[in-house]
């Protein structure tokens, strides 16, 4: 039986070289690996500006945090699709504001822009589309919108490293992207996330976000706890100590140089990563179409280029068979699977709260009743995926 695990981390020797340089400097937390990556980080994607913090959530949370800054109130709206990971619903509800949920195309698993309008009102301060699997949400209709209404894009990018919608990283599209750098994805400093955006307003804010809101927020500010000072905006030496001067209300949401290190190795082999998840997918795409009576998946639409996260696999409403028997029959075999995430405000109780009932959003429903997804990583072969169209060729052949 072969394995497919469902996903990997690379690390490289250069980053297993500067893990130990920081160890011997003593320097862990943020610091000089810390800001070059952003700088690396952002210049890849395509920004101007890039601020590390702890996680893919927090990544969502100070982007929304930012708004403050910019007129938004505490119990703002923000405009969310129903289908993603549940972190998605929670950054919204961390930084502060009501999230308003929107139904999927289930045919993209992104969210539905023909749905997003009805949704707005005056206290709609943002909309966060989610590139859901890597699949660039359909940006122009949103764009649109954003500019009709006079709101803001923060483009949860978690999944989506390297995915390109009309010719634009997403990311890049509206005013701040957001990404996670978690151990399954395509850069990974093991935990992590990352904010870009082309605005140094908005990543002056950030930095102070990420600090507790400490009043310091400057990309060259070298304040630490040895120091106190912003070499900016103070005369190292002299002058005022800002280490217990706060600004806004913040978060404690800071990378540390050993994660950074690793995301340098990351960055380095980047668009070799990139390209073997393209080909996995593409080989996946191309060998599932058989399945297609049964199963779907998603497609590579013109002027679109997916950032793959993984492949995922869809029950069709009339297949003769459950998604726990596909699943017990592929993990048996040996492939990983995992859940195609829920409706959060429907099918996760957490969000029980905020009175929504089944039925409000049959497309998020019905993936989180009825898709899986798997593994497309570097280290996936040719051979492996054959494996795995072999087993659910197999297991169709039984079931159908």
């Amino acid at each position: 039986m072969m394995r497919v695990p469902f996903g990997t981390i690379s690390v490289t020797e250069r980053a297993k070289g500067l893990v130990m340089d920081a160890l011997a400097s003593k320097r862990l937390s943020s610091g000089r690996l810390v800001r070059e990556f952003e700088k690396r980080f952002a210049s890849i994607m395509g920004a101007k500006e890039g601020v590390a913090v702890s996680t893919g959530t927090d990544a969502d949370t100070l982007a929304l945090a930012v708004l403050y800054d910019f007129g938004a109130k505490r119990g703002d709206e923000v405009i969310v699709p129903a289908l993603s990971f549940v972190a998605t619903g929670n950054a919204v509800l961390q930084a502060g504001f009501t999230p308003v949920f929107v139904d999927i195309d289930r045919r993209t698993l992104n969210i539905d822009p023909a749905l997003i309008e009805e949704r707005i009102t005056g206290r709609t301060r943002a909309i966060m589309p989610v590139h859901l699997m890597g699949k660039p949400a359909d940006m122009d209709p949103i764009m649109k919108l954003a500019q009709k209404y006079g709101i803001f894009v923060i483009e949860d990018a978690a999944e989506a490293h390297g995915a390109v919608y009309k010719g634009r990283k997403v990311g890049t599209i509206g005013d701040m992207g957001a990404y996670s750098l978690y151990v399954a994805h395509i850069i990974s400093t093991i935990e992590g996330g990352m904010v870009i955006t082309d605005r140094a307003d908005f990543a002056e804010v950030l930095r102070s976000l990420r600090s507790h809101g400490r009043a310091c927020k400057c990309e060259s500010c070298v304040l630490n706890i040895n120091s106190g000072y912003c070499t900016k905006r103070f005369a190292k030496g002299g002058g005022e100590d800002i280490r217990f001067q706060f600004e806004r209300i913040g978060f404690s949401a800071k990378m540390n140089e050993l994660e950074a290190a690793i995301g340098l190795g990351n960055l380095d082999i980047f668009g070799d990563i990139l390209s073997k998840k393209r080909r996995n997918l593409l080989s996946m795409m191309e060998k599932f179409q058989g399945f297609e009576p049964f199963l779907y998946t998603i497609e590579e639409e013109e002027g679109e280029e997916i950032g793959p996260h993984g492949f995922p696999i869809i029950l069709r409403e009339d297949a003769p068979f459950t998604r726990n028997q596909l699943v017990d029959h592929m993990e048996k075999s040996g492939i990983d699977t995992r859940n195609l995430f829920l409706s959060m405000p429907t099918q996760c109780p957490g969000f029980n709260f905020l009175g929504h009932r089944e039925g409000e959003y049959p497309g998020a429903e019905y993936i989180g009743r009825s898709g899986i997804h798997i593994g497309v990583h570097q280290e996936i072969g040719e051979e492996q995926i054959e494996y795995v169209m072999e087993t659910i060729s197999n297991f169709l052949t039984v079931n159908t």
